[in-house]
Formats: C-alpha cells, sequence, structure tokens
C-alpha cells in the first residue's frame, strides 16, 4: 500500500522543524514527532527542541540579564544615580525567560499547523524503513509510515555516571534554565562550552561560582583566545579549579552538597560544599529508542552519532539525519536549519545543492564574548605550515569601557591568513563586546574568499570595535606591540 506521509521527520528541534516546513512549502504530506523524555532531575519541556527550550535562547537572555549588571555598574561612571546595594532576583529573570520559551513552544505548533505539518507528541521508533510506531505518554501507540524519514532528534547531556552521587544531586544545563529558584553557590564541572557560558552569567548575577576542568578550556576552538576567554572570567571572580576532576558528591544535612576531587598538579584530594553541582561533560546522541538496528541505520560506535552522507543521507535508503545527531557536524542551531532546508529542497524541489560546513561562524557567550570564523592558529599551523601563515592581531580598549575604568587586557583579534600573494584569510577570531554581531558581518566576506588586501580597503565605522578588525597590520611574526592607540 502507499505511504501516508511523503515525509516524516522525528524530533521537533531547530533541524526537523526546518526541514518539516520547508517540504511543506513543496505541497507534500508531512508528519513530525516530537517528544521530550524528562531530565533525570524531572524537567521538561515543549516543541523547539534544545536551542529553544534549553539553549541558546535561554542562555543568552541570562548572559543578557548578567550583562545588564556589569552596564548598572558603568553607569554610575557616565553620570546615572542608583541606589546601592544593587541586588539580582533569580525568581523574576527566569519566570521572564521561561514564560518567553513557552511563546516560542507555541508559536512552534502554530507554524506547523498553519503549514498543514501534522505533529504527534509521540516517542518514535523504527518498526521497517518506512514504518514509525508511536508512543505516547500515556501509552497509546499510533503506527505512521512515510515515503521518507529525517531523523533530527539531536542530544541530550551526560552524566558523569562513575561519580558517586552524579546522577543522585547533580542537574544539567536541561535544568538550570528551568529553575524557579536561584541556583545559590554553583560548581560547574566542565567539557563543553555551555558551562563556561552558564558560570558566566551566574558570576555576573552575583553568584557565588566555581568551574572545575580537567584539561583545556574551549576543546575545538582557537586556545590562545580561550585562555583570554578564562582570565577575563577569573579577574571577574569566577573561580577556576585547574587539572582537577570530581571523585563523588554527598548530600550534609543542611542540604548543601559536597564535592570531593583530585587535584592532579598537586596530587591531593580536596572538598568544598555547594547548593548546586551542574554538570557539562557532553552530549549523548538521542538514539536510544529509535531502534536503529533494526533497520540497518548505520552510527559511529564511539560517539553513537549517525553516520551520514553529503546529502544527509544514512546507510538505509530513504531515511536521513541532520543536526546534533549526524556525526561530523557542527552541534549548531543555524548548520541544522540549514542542512533540514537544503534537503527538502532536494527531496522535493529539484534541488542538488548541499550544506556547506566550511566557514561555519560562531560565538560563545561568556561575559566577554569570543566570536571566530574559519581556523584557529593551530589548525592553520596544522594544514599549511607555521611558515606559510600570516598572523595579523591587536590588543584594542572599546571605548564604551574608557569612561568606564573598565580593564581591557583580554580584549584582542587576530586573523590568520595564508602568506602567498594574495593572502587569503583562514579565519577570524575576536573577543570583546558584541562579538557575535561582529562576526556575523565578517563572515561574509570570509565565505566569499576575502583576501588581507581586500580587507584593508574596507572603511571602518568610527567608533567601533569592529573598525579594528579593518586596521590589523601588526603581525606575530614581527614581534611588535601590537596594542592599539587612540584613534
Amino acid at each position: 500500500g502507499k505511504n501516508e506521509y511523503d515525509l516524516l521527520v522525528i524530533g521537533g528541534g531547530s533541524g526537523g522543524l526546518a526541514c518539516a516546513k520547508e517540504a511543506a512549502q513543496f505541497g507534500r504530506k508531512v508528519a513530525v514527532l516530537d517528544y521530550v523524555d524528562p531530565s533525570p532531575q524531572g524537567t521538561k519541556w515543549g516543541l523547539g527542541g534544545t536551542c529553544v527550550n534549553v539553549g541558546c535562547i535561554p542562555k543568552k537572555l541570562m548572559h543578557q540579564a548578567a550583562l545588564l549588571g556589569g552596564a548598572l555598574k558603568d553607569a554610575q561612571r557616565y553620570g546615572w544615580n542608583i541606589s546601592q546595594p544593587v541586588h539580582h532576583t533569580w525568581s523574576v529573570m527566569a519566570q521572564a525567560v521561561q514564560n518567553y520559551v513557552k511563546s516560542l513552544n507555541w508559536g512552534h505548533r502554530v507554524q506547523l499547523q498553519d503549514k498543514k505539518v501534522k505533529y504527534f507528541n509521540m516517542k518514535g521508533s523504527f518498526s521497517d524503513p518506512h514504518t514509525i510506531r508511536g508512543l505516547t505518554k500515556a501509552g497509546k501507540e499510533a503506527i505512521v509510515t512515510a515515503e521518507n524519514i529525517v531523523i533530527a532528534t539531536g542530544g541530550r547531556p551526560k552524566y558523569p555516571t562513575h561519580i558517586a552521587g552524579a546522577l543522585e544531586y547533580g542537574i544539567t544545563s536541561d535544568d538550570l534554565f528551568w529553575l524557579k529558584e536561584s541556583p545559590g553557590k554553583t560548581l560547574s564541572s566542565f567539557i563543553v562550552y555551555v558551562s563556561l557560558e552558564c558560570a558566566g552569567f551566574l558570576t555576573g548575577i552575583g553568584l557565588d561560582t566555581t568551574v572545575m576542568m580537567r584539561s583545556i578550556p574551549l576543546r575545538g576552538f582557537d586556545q590562545q583566545m580561550a585562555s583570554l576567554v578564562t582570565e577575563h572570567m577569573e579577574s571577574y571572580g569566577t573561580r577556576f579549579l585547574k587539572r582537577c576532576f570530581p571523585t563523588k558528591v554527598e548530600k550534609l544535612e543542611s542540604n548543601r552538597l559536597q564535592v570531593t576531587w583530585k587535584n592532579t598538579d598537586l596530587g591531593t584530594e580536596e572538598a568544598d560544599s555547594f547548593d548546586t553541582v551542574m554538570w557539562a561533560v557532553g552530549r549523548a546522541p538521542d538514539t536510544e529508542t529509535l531502534n536503529l538496528e533494526t533497520v540497518g541505520v548505520k552510527t559511529n560506535s564511539d560517539t553513537g552519532k549517525i553516520i551520514v552522507d553529503a546529502g544527509e543521507a544514512t546507510s538505509v535508503p530513504h531515511i536521513y539525519a541532520v543536526g546534533d545527531i549526524t556525526e561530523g557536524r557542527p552541534e549548531l542551531t543555524p548548520t541544522a536549519i540549514a542542512a533540514g532546508k537544503l534537503l527538502a529542497r532536494r527531496l522535493f524541489g529539484q534541488s542538488s545543492e548541499l550544506m556547506d560546513y566550511d566557514n561555519v561562524p560562531t560565538t560563545v557567550f561568556t561575559p566577554l564574548e569570543y566570536g571566530c570564523v574559519g581556523l584557529s592558529e593551530e589548525a592553520a599551523v596544522q594544514r599549511y605550515g607555521v611558515d606559510n601563515i600570516e598572523v595579523y592581531h591587536a590588543h584594542y580598549k572599546p571605548l564604551e569601557f574608557t569612561v568606564a575604568e573598565r580593564d581591557a587586557a583580554q580584549c584582542y583579534m587576530k586573523m590568520v591568513c595564508l602568506r602567498e600573494r594574495e593572502q587569503r584569510i583562514l579565519g577570524l577570531h575576536f573577543i570583546g563586546p558584541n562579538a557575535g554581531e561582529v562576526i556575523q558581518g565578517f563572515a561574509l566576506g570570509i565565505k566569499c574568499g576575502a583576501t588581507y588586501p581586500q580587507l584593508m580597503k574596507t572603511v571602518g565605522i568610527h567608533p567601533t570595535c569592529a573598525e579594528e578588525i579593518t586596521k590589523l597590520h601588526i603581525t606575530k611574526r614581527s614581534g611588535l606591540d601590537a596594542t592599539v592607540t587612540g584613534c
């Protein structure tokens, strides 16, 4: 018999929704299955996936709350009379952020309805390559068949289950954004950058915050920039326990959490108590209940992620995967959205365009933001050799920081170029206010193959931080002082 739908998407996050809505534009019959398993601490949310509910959106809003705290301090230098002490109320912020997220959940449901996409609030698993068995929270079953199936279930935070008490007493980013009351004194043990972002805004709103890291900060990012980000956080009050790893978490009679850890540098065991312990040790692909092995969808045995080709196709014809669940792709909302849309166009719109994962810009929303596009200095050296790259750099001071007498020691930018005649730009890295806004504009030029001479012909907007990129002229190779002075 004929399959019920032309396209069925499992997972209502950024990539899945984008793919479903795009397919519907071509007049195809489309359905989306989405179901959120509560976190181990019982947190659950609505349609929209990680970004909307427990990722970019609440994170950026809470980051903004912390930036406003800093602005209040600056404001006094600019003549504003602000009565002291200034106090932040977590519950007011949390309620406002959570209300906005709920409005987005509702908006996604309305959009699906408007585009005539059928929405099933069900957990899906494969029965055969064209059939999905859906299960509601109450245990009601539905069988859905489709010509094409897209897996877009993303990932969920991992727990370090080898640490005693980690699962019982710890939370993850899945829980932090939905807390009704302040997390209080917080320990964040991390590998992934969301931990730094969370620690940054927790410190910014006045909470005692400690970050424990076993190895390097911001793995996969340029390490010089990563060090500047953590230095800035330290100078503004976030405590860092470097080269340490937790061994157990215990609940005290006071309800506080006692964390014991090993310091690998000193070879000592240490302990402290916290109100909240947040784990940020990476994300695991949400594939457990999909029944992939039954239909033969191949995954990477190390990561659990689905192996796809350049067209997002899995090892099984008519089954595709997009977003964080796919092997070797950046775990970023905009790449998932773009990949989902392009897949729908290839399936139903006579397009042959593939997603281009090169030169994808991104930003880490730490208190001093870090934006980048292209290769890190380390990756450029590895690919082209140290003698074949030129690095232009500058330490600058945002004009806004001058009257406020803010320290700008970590405000820094660098541009990694090929050293050959045309000096094509391989990577651009910027630490400073509004880094995302700055890098987004330059990303277009770098995507188009911009060169250093072209950038030097670009007129800067004065007085901005981004303008300093158009004036980069000192190379690391020269050994000259790269500090920008005056106009």
